[in-house]
């Protein structure tokens, strides 16, 4: 198969999943991706894409993460980079497939920090993304009980991995989500129809 395209992502992922909040973080991430991708000069289209089918098997198979979007990706005749990529950020977690590609680094870093960005920009006065630096997110980050579901370590291990301090992955996904604020409920247009 060629490479498949983003709308053929797009309708595969929706395939699988329903759920809004699985599709804004799919969208989320997929943004990122291409804000990394362009920063590291590699193709935004190729980081977008895995960015987001990412978690294609999370709503309908849990207990099997990142098991089954191999089987599913597989079966659509994906590039066996490209689903090695998808099952390596489950790394530590469902799968024993370590990040090695920096692809496959910056989505293991991002995934769980798109979580905390978005969960910070929802409880700013503006609720976006649009005015918002990588000291409101740190401050979120010592509070463990704010957004306890996202795994702070992972985060870590990815920085780390790919050589960037915490604030400055911080701040280029925070970049990155800019570009698709409206899409994903974080844009100033959102924040003012609020009130």
């Amino acid at each position: 198969m060629s490479q498949p395209t983003r709308s053929a992502a797009l309708e595969l992922f929706k395939t699988y999943t329903t759920s809004e909040s699985l599709t804004r973080h799919a969208l989320s991430v997929e943004g990122v991706m291409r804000h990394f991708a362009e920063k590291f000069g590699e193709d935004p289209e190729v980081w977008g894409i895995i960015g987001l089918v990412h978690d294609i098997d999370y709503e309908r198979y849990p207990d099997e993460h990142c098991k089954k979007a191999e089987k599913i990706l597989s079966g659509a005749g994906w590039p066996e980079a490209w689903i090695r990529a998808v099952v390596s950020h489950g790394w530590g977690l469902v799968t024993d497939v370590k990040p090695e590609t920096r692809l496959e680094q910056t989505l293991y870093a991002i995934d769980e920090l798109t979580g905390l960005v978005a969960s910070t920009a929802l409880v700013r006065p503006s609720r976006s993304v649009m005015d918002m630096k990588a000291k409101s997110v740190k401050k979120k980050w010592k509070d463990k009980s704010f957004a306890a579901g996202v795994d702070r370590s992972i985060i870590e291990k990815g920085a780390e991995m790919l050589g960037m301090e915490l604030s400055e992955l911080i701040t280029e996904t925070i970049l990155g989500m800019r570009k698709v604020a409206d899409e994903v409920g974080l844009g100033m247009a959102e924040a003012d129809n609020a009130e």
